[in-house]
């Protein structure tokens, strides 16, 4: 048996140890497990621990019958003849200031301000584009309606007339209906021309854009059209680089982190507003260069 109590850890690391034990209170997980997983839970806990604690007890073949182990730096395990003791630990060491992570960054962007040599650079020019579709497979399925925005905020937006009938759970999820697109949309071609003279030279950038390449690739086939070439910055494996413990990264949730809020989700220029938006903060983080 084994009881392992984690506090202030990143989701992901909670979410990995509800595979093999059960949470009986926030923070605190109990499992029967053998010698190896056991082990091997707590080489997770430590790889993926961020900047929490964690404390491992378990059984075992000793005078106490128990061991422990844990990461709490104010904690020491003590072993005496065979018996483990905690010990609290007082750090009583100076402090010397301005050798954190944290001092180091602010010491950069300190010097950053500073620079007198430094060029003034224009503003980065993308197009964020977002589609939606009657399924998942782009060799079946339709493309419904087109979104895009530019870094200006200028926008282009249209629904596509397309003989295809519409899953009722794509109606619910998008809005979009059959007699919407007869009555609103336009031909596919002249959708897929008013995105390319939309988008120009400029780079595109989407969520997940593969998905939505493929449908506008095989468009622009079926059209008799010239692919889009424009260079392409998918931000979802950006996102995972950067962000490796949020629970999942379907848009909603990557915004949410990121405090952009999507008042119209699954709507097409609406979701390539919010791409925009993140676009804007990644490159103000300088975690995205374009």
């Amino acid at each position: 048996m084994i009881v392992i109590t984690i506090t202030k850890t990143p989701p992901a690391l909670r979410g990995d140890l509800t595979r093999w034990c059960q949470e009986i209170q926030t923070g605190v997980y109990v499992g029967d497990v053998s010698a190896r997983v056991r082990d091997k839970l707590w080489d997770r806990v430590l790889k993926n621990i961020g900047n929490g604690e964690a404390t491992l007890v378990y059984n075992t073949n000793n005078e106490q019958g128990y061991a422990f182990r844990t990461t709490r730096m104010s904690r020491q395990v003590v072993d005496l003849d065979g018996m483990l003791f905690v010990k609290h630990v007082v750090n009583q060491e100076t402090v010397i200031h301005g050798f954190s992570n944290a001092a180091k960054f602010h010491k950069a962007r300190k010097a950053e301000r500073f620079r007198t040599n430094k060029p003034v650079t224009k503003p980065s020019k993308y197009v964020a584009v977002d589609i939606e579709t009657s399924g998942l497979n782009a060799d079946n399925d339709k493309i419904l309606s087109i979104g895009a925005v530019r870094h200006d905020g200028k926008e282009y937006y249209c629904l596509v007339n397309q003989e295809t009938d519409i899953p009722k759970q794509i109606v619910e999820l998008t809005g979009l209906t059959s007699s919407m697109l007869k009555q609103e949309g336009i031909p596919l071609r002249d959708a897929l021309q008013g995105l390319a003279d939309f988008v120009d030279d400029m780079p595109i950038i989407g969520y997940n854009f593969r998905f939505d390449m493929a449908f506008l690739n095989k468009g622009c086939q079926q059209c008799g059209m010239q692919e889009l070439t424009n260079q392409v910055k998918d931000l979802l494996p950006i996102v995972k680089r950067k962000e490796k413990f949020l629970d999942n990264y379907r848009l909603q949730t990557v915004l949410s982190n990121y405090g952009i809020e999507n008042k119209t989700p699954h709507n097409a220029v609406s979701d390539a507003r919010a791409t925009k938006e993140l676009a804007m903060k990644l490159i103000k983080n300088r975690i995205l260069v374009i």
